[in-house]
C-alpha cells in the first residue's frame, strides 16, 4: 500500500497535460485529485503519489493505482460505483451500462440507477486514480481535456 501520510496539498505541473496535477492528502489517504490551471499557494511538490501520477504521465510503462487509498466519503452506492471503476484496467473501456452491471445492486435496466453512476463518476473526488475517463460514455469528473489526454495515453 502507498504511504499518503503527509497530510497537505501536492502540486506539479505537467507539462503533458499543460496544467498541474493537485492532490489533497489527509489521514494518510488521498482526498482529492484535481487539475488546476494554477497550483495552491501552498502547494509542496513532493509527494510518492505525485510521484507516480507523473510516472503514468509519461506514458513509458504501465502504472496502476489500486494500492492508493482514497477516501471516499460519499453515499455508499456512489461509493460501490467508484470502487468498480478503481478496477477498470490500465488500457481497457468500459460502458457506464456495464459499469452499473459490475456494481452490487445495481440494475443497468434501471434509469435512476444508470443515472446515479453517471452521478457518481461525474463527483469523483479523485479522477485519475478512480479512473473515470475508462468510462466511455461516462461524464469523468476531470476537466474534458484532460479526459482525452488520459484516454490518448492508454490507447482508448
Amino acid at each position: 500500500m502507498e504511504d499518503v501520510t503527509d497530510a497537505g496539498i501536492y502540486a506539479r505541473e505537467s507539462p503533458y497535460l499543460d496544467r498541474y496535477v493537485q492532490l489533497g492528502v489527509a489521514s494518510g489517504r488521498v482526498l482529492s485529485v484535481s487539475f488546476p490551471d494554477s497550483s495552491d499557494d501552498d502547494a509542496e511538490d513532493d509527494h510518492p503519489v505525485l510521484d507516480r501520477i507523473f510516472d503514468y504521465l509519461d506514458g513509458l510503462e504501465e502504472i496502476t493505482f489500486e494500492d492508493v487509498q482514497v477516501a471516499m466519503t460519499m453515499p455508499t452506492d456512489r461509493r460501490a460505483v467508484l470502487e468498480g471503476v478503481q478496477g477498470i484496467p490500465y488500457g481497457d473501456q468500459i460502458s457506464v451500462e456495464t459499469l452499473a452491471r459490475m456494481t452490487s445492486g445495481l440494475d443497468h435496466e434501471d434509469e435512476d440507477d444508470i443515472i446515479l453512476v453517471r452521478t457518481a463518476l461525474a463527483e469523483n473526488p479523485a479522477p485519475l486514480l478512480l479512473p473515470d475517463h475508462r468510462v466511455r460514455d461516462g461524464p469523468s469528473a476531470a476537466p474534458p481535456d484532460v479526459e482525452q489526454k488520459l484516454r490518448s495515453l492508454e490507447g482508448l
